[in-house]
């Protein structure tokens, strides 16, 4: 049986649903103005973007692996919040989230490094009610870490800064053209360091190749989930992508809510095509 794209049949899913998890990927940020880098297109300059988000990029070219993280830490500061952002950051609270799905938790895990699910999620709770802020599950697990975090290569020392730019050698490097335009080659010392003990610092996000954060913790949460929500997702990186799966073994139900098909929608019990901003919105709706 194809899945269902009725949205009365979810919400009534939705409604006795009791723990509820949502795998955001690269999709959720999209009308942001966010860049993907996946797939068709995903280049930056000249290169496979996908390439330099590896140790190995960064131990042989930190210069050119930090001017590709400073070009996405400035799109980042300049992104707006979406209605997708602001109606997954509204269901986490309690106090919205029990109108809908009656004595139900949520956790929303992130393959996203922006930020902005973390930023919409502070802005709700800025109206929220005590209910909502004396809540022990957490809300939000960002999995890939933050491109506003600060690594040290040495010492581990980690910072969370929105300078623009990180540092005086990456400014302007973000608007360099590709057509015959030679990398710049900055020297260590010019890079980012780390505020604690001076050595070179690096981005910190999850690289491939990388272990992904709150593994421990998301495979508790998604061993007791009833119902998956895929939002964004082509559902290709694991361990991320395998989660809606597990979730389907276990009994619980999957909706997938992404702008084209993707990989395992015909396994998904709900489907509902189009920009995440509007979809979510209307599923998730008070």
């Amino acid at each position: 049986m194809p899945p269902s794209n009725n949205v009365d049949e979810f919400r009534n899913v939705l409604k006795t649903s009791k723990h509820i998890i949502a795998v955001a990927g690269a999709g959720l940020s999209a009308a942001s103005g966010i860049p993907t880098f996946r797939g068709a297109g995903g280049l930056w300059r000249r290169y496979d973007a996908m390439s330099l988000a590896t140790p190995r990029a960064f131990n042989s070219r930190p210069s050119l692996v930090w001017q590709f993280y400073h070009y996405r830490r400035e799109s980042a500061n300049k992104a707006h919040l979406n209605q997708a952002h602001h109606s997954l950051a509204s269901f986490s609270l309690p106090s919205i989230r029990h109108q809908i799905a009656p004595d139900s938790t949520f956790t929303l895990i992130t393959q996203n490094v922006d930020g902005l699910s973390a930023l919409a999620l502070e802005k709700a709770l800025e109206s929220a009610s005590d209910a909502d802020t004396n809540v022990d599950q957490p809300k939000i697990l960002e999995m890939h870490g933050r491109i506003f975090d600060v690594k040290c290569t040495e010492c581990d020392h980690v910072e969370f800064t929105r300078a623009s730019p990180i540092c005086p050698a990456l400014e302007g490097t973000e608007n360099l053209i590709e057509n015959n335009t030679m990398d710049p080659e900055i020297a260590l010392d010019e890079l980012p360091c780390c505020s604690k003990c001076g050595a070179l610092a690096r981005p910190g996000v999850v690289w491939f190749e990388e272990m992904p954060k709150y593994l421990d913790v998301i495979n508790q949460i998604v061993d007791r989930a009833d119902l998956c929500l895929v939002v964004g997702t082509s559902s290709t990186v694991y361990p991320a992508a395998g989660y809606a799966e597990e979730v389907a073994e276990h009994g619980g139900k999957v909706a997938v809510f992404n702008l084209d098909r993707s990989s395992g929608d015909d396994e998904a019990d709900f489907l509902f095509l189009g920009p995440c901003e509007e979809t979510i919105a209307t599923a998730l709706s008070v």
